[in-house]
């Protein structure tokens, strides 16, 4: 039996921006199906809104997410946090992250050194995802 895991992250209006910034990030095909497609919404700019879409990367998916219709209550924030995390070898990769994710996000703890000897940062990017972004640290040979 395969078990696929995913975020599925709620939005009020905007998760055709944020999916289509991950999309961009993370080199991924996206899937978009608006409320219009299954004829709900109230009006024009609710119909464009998105029911499900889903980001897949190397034919896995990776995230989905969806528009809440004004009607509907918007789930409060929740305390999960998307991790990225790697090697050293990662490092290149997971710092372009780092930076695509910064840009008008709230930066809780800038990238850099922590205690336990891993590069550590966290934040909450400008759709109101928050994110942890790992790199493990050269590892004493032993």
């Amino acid at each position: 039996m395969n078990r696929n895991l995913s975020p599925y992250l709620g939005f009020r209006d905007s998760a055709r921006a944020a999916l289509e910034f991950y999309a961009g990030l993370f080199s991924g095909e996206l899937e978009l199906t608006t409320f219009g497609e299954f004829g709900m919404g109230e009006d024009e700019a609710e119909r464009a809104l998105i029911m499900h879409g889903q980001l897949t990367v190397d034919g896995e998916a990776l995230l989905m997410a969806s528009d809440t219709p004004k009607e509907m209550e918007l789930p409060p924030a929740s305390s999960t946090r998307l991790a990225l995390f790697g090697g050293p070898e990662d490092e290149a990769r997971l710092r372009g992250y780092w930076a695509a994710l910064s840009e008008g996000s709230t930066i809780e703890m800038p990238l850099e050194l922590a205690p336990w000897g891993d590069a550590f940062g966290q934040l909450t990017d400008r759709f109101g995802t928050p994110w942890f972004v790992n790199i493990a640290g050269e590892q004493p040979q032993g």
